[in-house]
């Protein structure tokens, strides 16, 4: 039994030893998760792609089970392009930790949308890990290396 312990242990840890949040050009983050606040509650989708050491230019969607704007039904989504800005390597951070701002473009609905945030990544396998996004928009999720 001690053994199966060690075992489990030794490979858990080369998981996390393996692990890695931002690895610059080429790099493809594909996210899923939960948006609590800002221009509603609902889904959100994000995929990222390393353009250079530091930058990352993607897509994304956000579609709300909440309204708004007064109700709106028409402002129930948001279709955008982004820009990550990350600083893993400019802050020294572990390589499974990842700090970026962020800069959102795109459609709200039936008008222009622009939005900014701070997220966070943290990859606890080499494939999988959790994101959280704070700005004018909030979500939270996972995020997934490919």
């Amino acid at each position: 039994m001690k053994k199966l312990f060690f075992l489990v242990v030794a490979l858990l840890g080369f998981q996390l030893a393996s692990a890695q949040a931002w690895t610059g050009k080429g790099d493809q983050k594909l996210q899923i998760g939960f948006n609590g606040w800002g221009n509603g509650t609902g889904i959100t989708g994000t995929y990222d792609y390393g353009v250079g050491g530091i930058v990352s230019l993607g897509a994304g969607a956000n579609i709300y089970f909440s309204d708004y704007k007064d109700n709106n039904k028409d402002n129930n989504f948001f279709v955008f392009g982004r820009v990550n800005f990350h600083l893993r390597d400019v802050l020294n951070m572990p390589k499974e930790m990842d700090l970026y701002p962020g800069l959102d473009v795109g459609v709200l609905g039936d008008t222009f949308g622009l939005g900014a945030h701070l997220g966070f990544r943290y990859f606890f396998s080499p494939n999988v890990g959790a994101f959280i996004e704070a700005g004018n928009n909030g979500s939270i999720g996972l995020s997934f290396n490919f």
